[in-house]
């Protein structure tokens, strides 16, 4: 026997093709009786719908919106280069997906941006943010407006969000304190902690995790609190710079984010970095290079082409009412050693 079809459905419940077309497509107009008995001849036939058929009989577009951080940043960079992969990709299915940018440390400029967004011109958005009320308070008008919503890397849990994708940060912190541990090889010292900042999600996260697991395995180690530097080079090397100072005892360097460039060029004037545990995150071309170079012990990564390949399956789902499958959508923590490198 063949796989059923719309009319297989159409016979079975005892109504017309156009009303099984309204309720696969979830429109207005049906009585809830009647849906009640399609929706039980889908379930009797076995019926697997054609979401690509349907879409592409019905001409539809997905038009997706991707709101990142704007700046230098070599993870940008890579996700970017990504995003355009993949969309060139599924160009075939009607997919497009633009990149907006804000400042990354100005959350008034992001939610002006989310405020503005054409929502009648869009299927879904992607939002790589600082969660804040603010930020909240855009998505939950986002969501009114009918359109799904993913978070990026740093999650937006106590949003309206529909889905996040990235890896589990507090986990990725535990990782880091780990490594840290064993690199340091030492009972006593400190470990100072660098990000952008302590708005995102991640990073607090990571720091929590890391925590963690210095505190119940090398409780020996002093961990100094986190130094934010808001992604400017020279507040990175003149905190650095008074860090070292102030604390001559600082045997490793946990960086939670980007700016490892800056991170690498305030920590070589200290003739430091061949002798100091040094964790970070992303594989980039500084982080790369700077593990040949053994000026980074070990990167914590997240493969960039899954996390847009996922956003871009889970908004298109969202879309469909189609499920989603966690297990296909869970971003994998890489660890990246000099004697690994891909």
């Amino acid at each position: 026997m063949g796989k059923p079809t719309v009319h297989d459905i159409a016979r079975e419940a005892g109504v017309s093709l156009a009303t099984v077309d309204r309720v696969l497509n979830a429109r207005p107009g049906v009585r809830a009786q009647t849906v009640a008995r399609v929706r039980e001849a889908v379930e009797r036939l076995g019926y697997v719908r054609d979401t690509y058929a349907a879409n592409l009989a019905r001409q539809k577009q997905y038009r997706f919106a991707f709101v990142l951080p704007e700046g230098p940043n070599q993870f940008l960079d890579t996700f970017r280069t990504a995003l355009g992969e993949a969309t060139q990709a599924q160009a075939a299915d009607r997919l497009t997906a633009r990149v907006l940018t804000a400042p990354a440390h100005d959350p008034h400029a992001v939610v002006r941006l989310l405020n503005d967004l054409p929502t009648g011109r869009l299927d879904g958005v992607a939002i790589m943010t600082p969660e804040t009320p603010q930020v909240r308070d855009a998505v939950s008008r986002l969501k009114s407006a009918g359109l799904p919503i993913v978070a990026l890397v740093s999650d937006l849990p106590n949003s309206e969000r529909d889905h996040f994708v990235g890896i589990n940060s507090y986990q990725a912190g535990r990782t880091a304190g780990l490594l840290m541990g064993r690199f340091i090889r030492e009972v006593t010292g400190a470990v100072l902690v660098v990000t952008q900042s302590m708005q995102a999600r991640d990073s607090i996260e990571r720091r929590l995790g890391f925590d963690h697991v210095m505190g119940e395995q090398f409780n020996g180690l002093s961990i100094l609190p986190s130094v934010e530097t808001h992604g400017d080079p020279v507040r990175m090397a003149r905190i650095l710079a008074q860090a070292f100072r102030a604390n001559p005892g600082i045997r490793g360097v946990y960086s939670m984010g980007p700016g490892n460039a800056a991170l690498l060029d305030a920590l070589r004037p200290t003739g430091r970095l061949g002798e100091l545990a040094v964790v970070a995150h992303e594989l980039t071309p500084t982080t790369r290079q700077a593990l040949i170079d053994r000026e980074i012990d070990a990167v914590i990564n997240q493969n960039v082409g899954h996390l847009v390949r996922s956003a871009l399956r889970v908004l298109r789902a969202k879309c469909d009412g189609a499920e989603i499958f966690a297990a296909q959508e869970r971003i994998r923590i890489d660890i990246v050693l000099r004697e690994n490198l891909p």
